[in-house]
């Protein structure tokens, strides 16, 4: 049997001839904040998959964390990393299956093409069900002893042919609790919790309940200015505890998080048990 292309490579001389050779680079993602660049990579039996290779040396980092988040976190929501091989010149490429969709932050967010404001106009039920899947995932997060760093709308990927999301690019979690020893965590302000932006403070599991309220908050509201929510009272209740300023005023963790959203119909039964197919 033939060695898998990508998934039995160890080293290559450079990235981007190797992957013409082992198939078809039908998408090139440049220019990426995170210092990355990606490909879309098509085999010659259509199998499609993402490479994803550092530029710089923080980069390369975060792919190093990567890899130690994905060896110790399964969900069906999260797109693993699933083999990583060597470039000549110190780097690595990780390897991860390709997933249809979009993510809902690419530079904009208003506009009526934008990926968010589509999003923004699928009924409330649709919406509700794509939380609880972020949700749950993050059940499994905490579970392994991982914090959510940099979590924003910039990693959720949705397909909106199949009503699907997939976490994407969580390059930054990592194990915690932990003291921040630089002056801010990377991420989106509108996501990051006040001590991610403190030098000293502590990042826990109180930090990601804070990220996955600001998400809940910002998917279920209609615009970017957080005036028309769109979700009940009782929802709105639950997001605003877990979005508190002092940490000690939030939710004790994820699981208590989620218990409290879905005792406020966060999700229905049905739907609940379709959060694990992913």
């Amino acid at each position: 049997m033939d060695s898998h292309p990508l998934l039995s490579a160890v080293e290559v001389a450079e990235i981007e001839p190797y992957l013409r050779k082992a198939g078809e680079v039908f998408r090139v993602f440049g220019d990426q904040d995170s210092g990355c660049v990606g490909y879309g990579v098509r085999l010659p039996d259509g199998e499609r998959w993402f490479v994803k290779v550092a530029l710089t040396a923080r980069a390369q980092g975060s792919l190093d964390r990567a890899w130690a988040f994905h060896n110790r976190v399964r969900h069906p929501v999260i797109v693993p990393q699933v083999h990583r091989f060597a470039v000549r010149d110190g780097r690595t490429a990780a390897v991860l299956p390709w997933r249809p969709g979009e993510v809902l932050y690419q530079g904009r967010r208003t506009g009526p093409d934008a990926p968010m404001t589509r999003f923004r106009a699928l009924p409330v039920p649709t919406v509700l069900r794509v939380v609880d899947r972020i949700l749950d995932a993050h059940l499994a997060v905490e579970a392994a002893g991982q914090v959510a760093v940099d979590l924003y709308d910039g990693a959720f990927l949705y397909d909106f042919e199949g009503d699907a999301v997939q976490l994407v690019d969580l390059d930054e979690y990592r194990p915690g609790p932990f003291v921040l020893q630089e002056d801010r965590l990377p991420g989106s302000t509108r996501f990051m919790a006040p001590e991610e932006r403190r030098r000293g403070a502590v990042i826990d599991v109180r930090t990601t309940v804070y990220v996955l309220g600001r998400a809940a908050r910002l998917l279920l509201d209609a615009g970017d200015d957080e005036r028309r929510w769109r979700g009940t009272a009782g929802q709105l209740a639950v997001v605003e505890r877990a979005t508190r300023h002092d940490p000690g005023e939030r939710f004790a963790g994820v699981r208590e998080f989620v218990g409290a959203w879905r005792a406020v119909g966060g999700v229905q039964p049905r739907e609940r048990r379709d959060t694990t197919k992913g």
